[in-house]
């Protein structure tokens, strides 16, 4: 793995290099640049794929408290870091609430956007009472409590549990202060549905028909609001991360979509 020294932290990164066009892969929460390994596989023949660690997970430590604009930020230096130009930035969850603020930010920089089981909008209040509450977990309760609350996260992130098996202990070993960082940001995130217009690139959405942390609707929101919008994938039984649970189709659809830019 590499790391690049920007914007006061360290990130650590996979670049499969190669003059192919530029695809930056951006996780949820709780996940890391892992996640896309299918991706990656599938696509770094035709393109330069980089995905990376954002703050609190993965290799990235996060020095204080943050926001979504700071990891936005992140994205751009550590594009800045690998003399690229521009790129389409490719979010999960997550991922695509930074990867809109790049391109609210610096629209020159990101050619494109794949949004995979994202939004712009704000969680319901009983839902951010729900991450206060396990944030809280994380901070104040014992090892079988957290075990109880990351188990439930593997069913509303990945809805099969052989793969959340694998995830729960890349959890179990995360530092509780990052998590918590990083859940603020989450939590805190402000309202972007307004300044959508601003967003002008090409956008290509995947959603899971099964998501409850992101219901389907609230996409199909976002995606009407873009000006650019240019295809929808809904991935039948899917939860939030169907680029894991459902690689191939997805993969098609990316590269179907990268291929008409």
């Amino acid at each position: 793995m590499a790391t690049a020294a920007v914007n006061g932290i360290e990130i650590n990164y996979r670049d499969t290099g190669g003059d192919g066009p530029v695809v930056l892969f951006s996780h949820g929460f709780m996940m890391n640049h892992t996640m896309f390994d299918a991706q990656l596989e599938a696509l770094a023949s035709e393109y330069r794929c980089i995905a990376w660690d954002e703050r609190g997970f993965g290799g990235t430590r996060a020095p204080g408290p943050f926001t979504y604009w700071d990891s936005a930020n992140d994205a751009l230096a550590l594009l800045d870091h690998l003399g690229i130009e521009s790129a389409v930035f490719t979010g999960m969850s997550q991922g695509g609430f930074l990867s809109m603020r790049a391109a609210l930010t610096a629209p020159e920089r990101v050619q494109a956007l794949v949004l995979i089981d994202s939004t712009a909008d704000l969680d319901d209040p009983e839902t951010i009472e729900g991450y206060r509450g396990m944030l809280h977990v994380f901070e104040h309760s014992d090892a079988d409590k957290q075990s109880e609350v990351f188990a439930i996260t593997a069913g509303l992130i990945l809805g099969d549990e052989a793969l959340g098996n694998e995830w729960i202990p890349v959890w179990e070993a995360l530092d509780r202060q990052q998590l918590i960082w990083a859940g603020g940001a989450l939590i805190s995130r402000d309202d972007i549905m307004d300044r959508l217009h601003e967003i002008t690139c090409p956008v290509f959405t995947v959603h899971g028909t099964d998501d409850v942390a992101i219901t389907i609707d609230r996409a199909r929101s976002l995606a009407a609001t873009l000006s650019d919008h240019r295809g929808f994938l809904e991935v039948p039984g899917a939860a939030h991360a169907p680029n894991m649970t459902h690689p191939d189709e997805v993969n098609a659809a990316i590269r179907e979509f990268l291929q008409s830019l």
